[in-house]
């Protein structure tokens, strides 16, 4: 049954929003109950993934062979029958493509910074005997300390005769492929990767690529050529840099042991840039084995030996997960896990409608003439917006008015036990058996969870408790309104009047308070509806089919021929420091470098004073 392919991942973590997705894969942020640290989980369906399959498992065998400080860190594997879970480093930081985005184009100085980094990790890569293949900004994230991470192995490959095998795999982005890929010869793939590397610092200096074009053809044709304009603000060694790295001839550019102590990438700095990883595999830590042995009641020896087995089960997650926090200077301590009564029996019917990674494509889209939001009136102020899929499934989708959860109700008549758990010696074959002591627990908003910090002693809030609620039976409901809904709706009376209105939830009737980021653009506008307003009626004018949830704005655009092509959020939200009104942005699905273009057209046509002026293409290419 599909409800059993998220009972294993709910075991271990607390689900939250989607973060992105991708052709077969979606993103989800999630929280690892034990050491209470963010993660990102790429779930995958196998049915859908069918020829990419093998693609899934190189990205998962190479990521399990890699532990570097700029590789984005592989925490746990989890496969069901139908769905493969990656556990994955989250980095809160976003996209180097939104960083570049935000800044038009990078200073000489902060791009170096990045360069050092992306050639730390690439001569790792390279002396593990992968080539990545897929470099692009992109496919390198920024953590929470400003450093760079690189992700998306799927495209890389490990020759058994060693890098200097011929590979013949045409593969990767348009933009940032190497000429001798276009023109279908054999390739070395190391070669290959200092191309894509000169095209990324290109985009990190420049704020737009070498070889561009609206047509596939004239892009390969720029590429073979190798010309390139370069603007005046390059500075000559950034130039010369750039030479070295994308000659058509792979045999002439610069190599990768080159690069380490290039004069370009020197400046500024005393040492070579560092490629050996800070973290080998090898080398485990002993607080963090004490920790884990203190908690599970068993020897070290019985840890060390189950951790240096690397099986990226549950174990490796919580040690790297351990790690992770000391190395940020965090105290080293596992904590009970809150689980919730029906973990072993939820989503058993109706996953059609209920599954947490429903895709947008499941959803009817609108594109008609915008209905304008009005200041949110009182009577919603107390109703819960609740997340996930599957707790608005009864609702009608999608109306451009403010959002109203129809479990609202039904959330306050169900009551929810949370589990408090504590640590059991285990057995080696096992690690997760608990014996569950009953204690009662509320649901609340479940866009609190991204921020709030998840406790033991708090509410257990996860879509967890969203997916019981979808399988609750409505005769059930109807029932216990009759036989309850008089003793409720005094309760309720009560409630209302021992409640300060200072505690009264956060919910969707007004936006989001976020900090402010590289992905949000901010105006001087000082309320909200104003924004959300305008950002509506620009959609329409731009023929952007949209889905409004709240001050959310789920945008897609098609092809033609009525394929997706694009998929981004647009969400109005508050900023706090400095206070002021924003658009948040992030793209879903989609070329990158065409979803800038179209951004920067929407909040250009909004008649919208902008705090930060917009960088629009305009450089000519030859």
């Amino acid at each position: 049954m599909a409800g059993d392919d998220y009972e294993e991942i709910l075991k271990y973590y607390q689900l939250h929003g989607t973060i992105g997705t991708g052709g077969f894969a979606k993103v989800k942020l999630a929280r690892h109950r034990l050491t209470g640290e963010k993660v990102a989980i790429k779930i995958m369906d196998k049915l859908a993934l069918q020829d990419d399959l093998p693609r899934v498992k190189l990205e998962i065998d190479a990521m399990k062979d890699l532990s570097h400080q700029h590789i984005c860190r592989l925490y746990q594997v989890i496969e069901t029958p139908k769905k493969i879970f990656m556990v994955l480093e989250y980095c809160p930081g976003g996209e180097l493509f939104d960083y570049i985005i935000s800044k038009d184009h990078l200073s000489e100085e902060e791009a170096r910074l990045f360069f050092r980094q992306i050639v730390s990790a690439i001569a790792y890569v390279h002396d593990q005997g992968y080539a990545h293949r897929d470099l692009k900004p992109e496919n390198l994230l920024i953590d929470e300390e400003h450093n760079l991470k690189l992700i998306d192995f799927g495209l890389c490959a490990k020759p058994k005769g060693g890098l200097d095998y011929h590979l013949n795999t045409c593969c990767g982005s348009p933009a940032y492929a190497a000429p001798e890929l276009i023109q279908g010869k054999a390739y070395i793939g190391s070669e290959a990767d200092i191309w894509s590397m000169g095209v990324l610092l290109y985009a990190l200096l420049c704020g737009f690529l070498p070889f561009d074009d609206d047509n596939v053809m004239a892009v390969y044709k720029k590429i073979m050529r190798g010309k390139y304009s370069t603007p005046n603000w390059l500075s000559p060694s950034s130039t010369l840099l750039l030479d070295q790295m994308l000659q058509v001839d792979p045999k002439k550019r610069i190599t990768i042991q080159h690069l380490l102590s290039h004069p370009w990438l020197m400046q500024g700095f005393s040492d070579a840039v560092q490629w050996q990883s800070k973290y080998p595999l090898g080398q485990l830590d002993e607080d963090c084995v004490t920790e884990l042995s203190v908690f599970h009641e068993q020897s070290k020896e019985t840890i060390l030996k189950l951790i240096t087995e690397w099986k990226y089960d549950h174990m490796s997650a919580t040690y790297l997960l351990l790690l992770s926090k000391k190395t940020r200077g965090k105290s080293v301590h596992l904590r009970f896990p809150c689980v919730t009564k029906h973990a072993s029996t939820m989503m058993s019917t109706g996953l059609e409608h209920s599954r947490p990674d429903a895709q947008l494509e499941d959803t009817e889209f609108i594109l008609s003439t915008p209905v304008t939001r009005k200041v949110a009136s009182k009577k919603h102020k107390n109703k819960e917006n609740v997340e996930t899929v599957s707790a608005l499934r009864n609702e009608v989708p999608f109306a451009l008015t403010a959002p109203k959860s129809p479990f609202a109700k039904s959330q306050t008549e169900t009551q929810v036990q949370a589990v408090p758990l504590r640590a059991p010696p285990f057995k080696e074959s096992q690690l997760t058996g608990v014996t569950p002591v009953k204690k009662p627990n509320n649901p609340t908003n479940a866009d609190e969870l991204a921020s709030a910090e998840i406790l033991c002693e708090g509410r257990c809030q996860s879509v967890e408790l969203d997916l019981n609620l979808a399988h609750v039976d409505s005769s059930q409901k109807k029932r216990k309104a009759k036989i309850f809904g008089s003793l409720e709706r005094g309760l309720d009376k009560v409630i209302t009047m021992l409640t300060p209105s200072k505690k009264k939830r956060y919910t969707r009737d007004c936006p989001r308070k976020l900090k402010a980021h590289c992905n949000i653009t901010t105006t001087h506008l000082l309320h909200p509806d104003d924004l959300l307003n305008e950002i509506i009626i620009v959609l329409s004018k731009k023929h952007v089919e949209y889905v409004q949830k709240g001050y959310t704005l789920k945008c897609q655009t098609r092809s033609d021929f009525g394929k997706v092509t694009m998929e981004f959020e647009l969400e109005v939200c508050q900023l706090t420091k400095p206070e002021a009104v924003g658009i948040r942005r992030q793209r879903l699905k989609g070329d990158a470098w065409v979803y800038k273009r179209l951004i920067e057209d929407i909040l250009s046509s909004c008649q919208v004073n902008w705090s930060v002026i917009l960088s629009v293409s305009r450089q000519k290419h030859p």
